[in-house]
């Protein structure tokens, strides 16, 4: 199985390790990784790349020690930047904990090879300013991070976010995707992109 999903953190948030030889890619670390860390060692893995979707800190809670454990560099999209110094993005909301500080790379939109796969970094902003997707055509699998959920899309009530822009991400980027792709968000079930175009309530075909 080259995708394998590791709900974590106070929140609940899907973490993933994602991998067609034995260098692994994973998406968002929710928590503590001790789940993650262990599938790779089980698996003979090694983590070559860290990709977040979104500065959120229910995103990035164990960045600091995956890395730390695993050497491995973490890319994160410099548009999330602003959030880096409010609550949203350093934790501490809710009475949570605030998050471990970690060094990051720019991860640029456009084509681009993570853990030896093909991958497609999409601008997906709204839910935060400057939020992406994954898609990896080899696995025919998009990491939507908290932009497009199983019948619903992200929230847009924390700073900086934006419900117009959200939209038109979902609509015109990821809803462009092949129908048999399957969606991989940041909390909740998989999907699929044509499931979605066609039955999503917020924002699917028959929304005007």
């Amino acid at each position: 199985m080259p995708i394998a999903k590791f709900p974590i953190g106070p929140l609940g948030t899907n973490s993933y390790v994602a991998n067609i030889t034995s260098n692994a890619c994973v998406i968002d670390v929710g928590g503590e990784p001790e789940e993650i860390l262990a599938y790779v060692d089980e698996k003979k893995l090694t983590v070559t790349a860290i990709c977040i979707t979104h500065r959120h800190f229910d995103h990035i809670y164990g960045v600091a020690t995956l890395a730390r454990e695993t050497g491995a560099p973490v890319y994160i999209s410099q548009g999330d930047d602003v959030l880096a110094d409010n609550e949203a993005g350093k934790g501490g909301i809710w009475g949570l904990p605030p998050v471990p500080e970690f060094d990051a790379e720019p991860l640029f939109p456009g084509k681009t090879s993570f853990a030896d796969m093909e991958c497609m970094v999409l601008e997906t902003p709204g839910h935060t300013p400057g939020g992406v997707s994954l898609y990896f055509p080899e696995l025919k699998a998009v990491f939507s991070g908290d932009s497009l959920f199983y019948r619903s899309i992200g929230r847009t009530d924390f700073p900086m976010g934006d419900s117009a822009q959200l939209l038109k991400s979902v609509r015109q980027v990821l809803f462009t995707l092949p129908d048999d792709v399957k969606v991989y968000p940041g909390h909740g079930p998989e999907t699929s992109v044509g499931f979605e175009r066609r039955n999503n309530p917020f924002a699917g075909d028959f929304v005007a």
